[in-house]
């Protein structure tokens, strides 16, 4: 299956996650919430995505790297300051977070399930093949910091 690493954005895979969600939510049963409580969950999730998504292009773009999850192997700069020094991986912790957001929304539990597929797809097919790829240009800079920072939170 390494035909598929690097190869769909994570942005995609998430928008196919959501949809798979959106139809689970339409043939399984959902917990009614009241409107406020729905409100804000879902917007202190969603707050929380755009803090992860936001502060690892921030430290990026500060860094003069590629943000580009496609392209490992260009990345100009090892990046560990700023939200790096708590995960390795901030913008796909946000990715988690929209979607928490959207099974909230939805109000389906079961759509629960698709965030694992996420976590298991990007895990499997970006983040091990980033980390090949960082590892190889980085050596011992980057070992040293995997073994600092985890991957997730």
């Amino acid at each position: 299956m390494a035909f598929l690493e690097n190869k769909i954005p994570p942005p995609l895979v998430g928008i196919i996650i959501a949809a798979g969600m959106w139809w689970l939510s339409l043939v399984t049963p959902v917990i009614v919430l009241s409107s406020i409580i729905k409100l804000s969950l879902v917007s202190v999730l969603f707050c929380i995505g755009i803090f992860f998504d936001l502060a690892g292009v921030i430290s990026f773009r500060l860094a003069k790297t590629t943000v580009n999850p496609l392209k490992p192997n260009k990345a100009s700069a090892l990046v560990t300051s700023g939200i790096y020094q708590y995960t390795r991986n901030p913008m796909y912790v946000g990715f988690v977070a929209f979607l928490l957001a959207w099974a909230s929304y939805l109000g389906s539990v079961w759509s629960l399930m698709f965030i694992g597929l996420y976590i298991i797809y990007i895990q499997r097919f970006q983040i091990i093949p980033e980390e090949r790829a960082l590892t190889a240009l980085f050596k011992g800079e980057f070992i040293d910091y995997k073994n600092k920072v985890r991957a997730w939170l």
